[in-house]
Formats: structure tokens, sequence, C-alpha cells
């Protein structure tokens, strides 16, 4: 499918790096960005979001290159979304809808198919008016309909009837966790969570240190299941790795809040290994959009280290950095080499036994004497 892509400079943050982003966005979801036409604005136009100049530039770029889909890099609203494919004529899809589409095609487990289905269901709640409007007009629904119903209500009912559906077979399957957690807190297991922008190396990390054999690609949103892994660390014993789904800049509120089952793992995570593509010239922007989502999460209280991957792209060398405390605040590693990783090994135990002497300081020395009572 051959695409435009469409970025609007708003003049906050890095706009050449949103936009190489949104071409490899594209691929992932499996079209092909042939062109792509940027302009600059104060703010959004309220009814075709780039203006009516810069909309009839992208009609005409559709028509000369014989176009099939048009990408915009920012969130639209249903009536933006509804004027521009009446003015251009072809179908438009926003940021939030493409990485919906993305998460439907890698979703594996039956939590992440869940997942992302409560969430394209609410992004298409909003939109029910631009689909179905037509289908007004028409009979049918036999079986379906109720009293006086026309097709729109009958799709809103249905699409609120399994968006109820879902949301309760997450509660199930976020009891489940919580149980699971439970028994690991009874039992003193330290977890760890990797955490980071899509396709900076976590999963490749993650198999480097627990030997998972996790399906990892040079490509965006390669994971949305979380797997866990024990990882013996020599006299700290065992402990459980988590490796968890990416973030990128303007993550979908929608999938955020589908997707809390899976990131309660780093909610109540021990310690968050924050990876980093250390190659990335905008490697800066995107710490700070996984902390922002961390903070939405509620999972910024934390303890967390910068893990900065992929040194052998960037001629770094493996090394650990510490504060003027003497913790360690930043690792160099190249998971895909191997560079570092047993440097990271030996921070991750580090932190174990000063967090576990910490722990047994707090507690009563009757307590930490005492057998531990299983519940």
């Amino acid at each position: 499918m051959r695409a435009v892509l469409v970025g609007v400079d708003f003049g906050k943050g890095d706009f050449l790096a949103s936009l190489e982003e949104l071409a490899l966005l594209s691929r992932s979801a499996g079209a092909e960005p042939v062109t792509t036409v940027a302009g600059r604005r104060a703010s959004p136009d309220a009814a075709l979001f780039v203006g009516s100049g810069k909309a009839e530039e992208v009609r005409e770029a559709i028509v000369d290159l014989d176009l099939d889909l048009v990408i915009f890099n920012h969130a639209l609203s249903p009536a933006q979304q509804r004027n521009l494919e009446r003015h251009l004529q072809i179908r438009v899809v926003d940021r939030t809808s493409l990485i919906l589409d993305i998460f439907a095609q890698r979703a594996q487990s039956h939590e992440g198919k869940v997942q992302v289905e409560l969430a394209q269901l609410q992004h298409l709640a909003t939109r029910l008016i631009r689909g179905w409007t037509h289908l007004e007009r028409q009979k049918g629904g036999i079986g379906l309909r109720g009293p006086g119903e026309t097709q729109l209500e009958t799709d809103r009912r249905l699409i609120g009837e399994r968006v109820k559906a879902l949301r309760s077979r997450l509660e199930k399957l976020q009891r489940q966790h919580q149980t699971q957690r439970r028994a690991r807190q009874r039992n003193h297991t330290f977890s760890v969570s990797l955490v980071g922008y899509t396709n900076a190396g976590k999963s490749t990390l993650f198999n480097s240190l627990t030997k998972a054999g996790v399906y990892t690609a040079d490509q965006l949103f390669a994971t949305l299941d979380t797997t866990s892994r024990r990882v013996h660390l020599g006299e700290v014993g065992h402990i459980v790795v988590s490796d968890t789904v990416g973030f990128i800049r303007e993550l979908p509120t929608q999938l955020v809040a589908a997707f809390r089952a899976t990131l309660e793992e780093t909610i109540h995570a021990d310690l968050l290994l924050h990876v980093v593509d250390a190659a990335n010239p905008a490697r800066a922007e995107q710490i700070e959009q996984v902390n922002m989502v961390l903070r939405e999460i509620g999972a910024d209280h934390v303890p967390q280290i910068l893990v900065w991957n992929k040194i052998d792209q960037s001629g770094m060398a493996p090394a650990v950095e510490r504060d003027e405390y003497d913790k360690i605040q930043r690792l160099f590693v190249s998971a895909r080499s191997g560079e570092g990783v047993n440097l990271l090994r030996q921070s991750v135990a580090e932190f174990v036994q000063a967090s576990t002497a910490i722990r047994l300081s707090m507690s009563s020395p009757d307590e930490s004497m005492a057998p531990h009572q299983t519940e």
C-alpha cells in the first residue's frame, strides 16, 4: 500500500526524528512511504489539521504518485479525519490508528490480543459516525437490532458490550498477575523489569541475560507480551527478569490503559533497567518519553539504572558510571555483541545485595532472625 506521510512542525521536539519514526511505523504496519509532505504551524487547523493549502498539496501528491493512503504523524480528531477523507477522497490514518494497527499485527498471547482489541474498540467508538453513517439507511442486522435502533446505535451498543466483556477478562488476568507477584514477595524474590523506547534492544538484552530465546527484530514493537524468566546471579541467588512492551512518543492513551495489566510488572518491580539506544541521536528525548509513560502508569517511584545499549554502533566502551554516593547510575553495554553484559549482571547483583541489606535493617531483629512464614 503506497502512502504519503504528513507531518506538521509545531516547534516542539526533534521534528525530523519524529518523521523518520513515522516512516518506520508505516513500514512496520505494511505500508510503503512514497513521499512526505511537511509544514510548520503555530497550532493545528480546526477543520483539516494542516490547513487548506497544505491539504491541497497532499491531494496533488496523491494524484501525481497514484497513492492509496495518507498517514498523519499526529492524532486527529474524528471531525478532522472525516473532513480530510472527504477533501482528499482517500483513506486517512492518524498516528494513533497506525500504532494500534501494528499492535494488532504483533499481539501473540491471549492477553496481548485482548488488550489490543480493547484499545481498538475504544478508539473506534469515538469514530463510529465516520465509518458507519451510511449504514443507518440500510435494513438488516436481523437478530441484533433492538426496537427502534438505527445501525449506528446498534454498533455503539455492541461495542459497549464487547468493551465490558474485555475489561472483565483483563481484570481476571490482572488478579492472576497479583497472585503471582504475592507469591514472589512471600519468597522475597527480587524483580527486575526492562523498560525503554521501542527498538532500543530490550529483548536482545533480555535474551543475553536469561538465554530465553525471545523473538527479536530490528523493528518497532517487536515485543508486546511481557515475558519473565528466573536468572541466577551467583551469591545473590535467583531473581526474576521481565521484558516489557516498548514505549514511543505520543503513545495512544487507549493503549496505556489497555496494557495496564501488562505494565503492572513494571509498577511492582524492585528495579527498572531503562534500556537506551546509545546510537540514536534522539536518545535524550526518548529517555524523557519513557519517563513520561512511567509517571503516567505510576512507576516513576521504582529505582532505575540507565543501560546505554548498542555501544558497538556508537564507538563507546563497556563501562559503569557512578554518582557521588557511589551508586550505579549508568551502564554501557552491547546486547548484540555481549560487551558489558557481565558488568550489567554484576551491577544488578550489587543493587540486590544493597536492597536486601536495607530491607533486613528495616525489619525488627526478631523478624530478621525468625524463619519466614508463608501465608
